[in-house]
């Protein structure tokens, strides 16, 4: 069997993720080599990197426009390389702009496809859905419900729990103790997403001082030049606004404080799901280029936003989507998940549903190794129907 892997991954949950693929392939065959696009989590773990995605997680479709040459340039350099090398597979992790036209070319060149962490076509793209079926040998999702978003592709698609489950299994049963009076601020792991999303925040928070005093407010970022960035717009808000704001920046302690405050808020993204699985309650506000959010609005057909909303089928963390993302609303809503708030034990239930349907104590990592393994001894059916060119998509 060919010994080589590839990992694509763009953003920091898909790097995180490719990481626990990695080490549990490593687990089932030490002599295999896995390289790819990933950051700091895919290098650590000895992923031979070939293009660092660390900042490469851009939000929105006039975003992406911007650094489109950028994108091209990488997005040719991979695939000269993978048509030379001819990996095994390739294994896709999201990042679905980048990875879907990956997916397509090298399908066409007769490499194994593999996506990892569906793209959020259900959401966004459901015209899409035959066309993926048809360019990707085997799919490893992470939601319960989306083996059904496939159902009548002929697409093999394995549901292997969410990969949150066991890489915070640990972090999970280490003692703490939550700090009733803490309040955790999640504005994002992208640089324009703290742009738009912490002033709203800020203003939540100069709110909740006048109103309780008491309440203490730490702001953990995965970068230092984010912790740059997120010191200079809060002393530019406290020049503007007068009075100092005390929250506490830290950097590359997240789920720490995830397991110490009281209750947060945050980005849309993956860290509301790490949130949920770790028990902190959070509300969510999200904004974006208004050109990006005029378009968007009339793509996406989704009842929420967050995923721990979609996934329990019901409210759970309440949202707070552009003109609506104020800081009064977040304020109001952040004061009624706090210990002694009207919503708090509503809002730990639905966290405790979450857990159990994206995979309970389960290890995702090691049933996404171990399905591409099964894949890989297999090999693609030849007989299958969804092979075809592609070249009139």
């Amino acid at each position: 069997m060919n010994r080589t892997v590839w990992i694509i991954a763009g953003e920091t949950s898909g790097d995180a993720y490719g990481a626990g693929l990695a080490c549990e392939l490593r687990k089932l065959d030490p002599d295999i080599t896995v390289r790819g696009m990933g950051g700091q989590a895919m290098a650590a773990v000895g992923v031979d990197i070939l293009i660092d995605s660390t900042e490469l997680g851009v939000v929105g479709l006039v975003e992406v426009m911007r650094h489109l040459p950028m994108f091209r340039r990488i997005f040719y350099d991979l695939l000269s390389r993978a048509l030379r090398e001819r990996p095994a597979a390739v294994v896709l992790i999201d990042y679905p702009g980048f990875n879907l036209r990956f997916a397509r070319r090298l399908h066409k060149a007769g490499i194994s496809v593999v996506y990892y962490v569906s793209p959020q076509v259900w959401a966004w793209g459901k015209r899409r859905i035959p066309k993926i079926a048809r360019m990707v040998d085997k799919m490893l999702v992470i939601f319960p419900f989306e083996p059904g978003v496939y159902a009548g592709t002929g697409l093999d698609v394995e549901f292997v729990g969410h990969p949150l489950i066991g890489i915070l299994a640990e972090t999970r049963r280490a003692p703490v103790e939550r700090c009733p009076d803490t309040v955790v601020l999640l504005p994002g792991s992208r640089t324009n997403e703290l742009r738009r999303i912490l002033p709203v925040m800020l203003g939540a928070v100069r709110l909740l001082r006048q109103r309780r005093p008491e309440l203490n407010f730490a702001m953990p970022l995965p970068r230092p030049a984010l912790v740059s960035q997120a010191r200079a717009t809060i002393q530019a808000f406290e020049e503007r606004f007068g009075g100092e704001l005390a929250i506490e920046v830290d950097c590359g302690n997240a789920r720490e404080w995830l397991r110490r405050g009281a209750a947060g808020l945050a980005a849309s993204g993956t860290v509301t799901v790490e949130a949920a699985i770790l028990g902190l309650p959070l509300v969510v506000v999200y904004r974006v280029n208004w050109l990006t959010y005029q378009l968007a609005r009339h793509l996406i057909d989704v009842p929420f936003i967050t995923m721990v909303n979609l996934v329990c089928r019901r409210l759970v963390f309440e949202e707070f989507i552009q003109s609506q993302a104020t800081p009064e609303n977040a304020a109001a809503a952040l004061e009624a998940i706090l210990p002694d708030g009207p919503r708090r034990s509503e809002v730990e239930t639905g966290m405790r549903d979450l857990v159990v349907a994206l995979g309970g104590g389960g290890n995702a990592s090691s049933r996404a190794a171990e399905a591409l393994f099964q894949f890989l001894e297999s090999g693609p059916d030849a007989d299958d129907d969804r092979i075809v060119r592609l070249d009139a998509d």
